[in-house]
């Protein structure tokens, strides 16, 4: 499934790096696909939508609703 979250402290490379490592630690399988401009991730994973919120927030990051 196709889920898209902003992630309004992504500012950086090194915040979509971290992102996208913890993204992959709930779904290795995952693609992660991050626009910096917009502070939008799209991810196709098999993962839950809370279950990535959950791991971005883990990672020092804040989603929004």
């Amino acid at each position: 499934m196709t889920i898209k979250l902003t992630v309004s402290s992504m500012v950086c490379d090194a915040c979509a790096n971290s992102v996208t490592k913890a993204i992959h630690t709930v779904d290795s399988d995952a693609t992660v696909n991050i626009d910096l401009n917009t502070k939008m991730v799209t991810v196709e994973a098999t993962a839950s939508e809370s279950a990535l919120r959950a791991a971005i927030a883990k990672a020092g990051h804040t989603t929004e609703s």
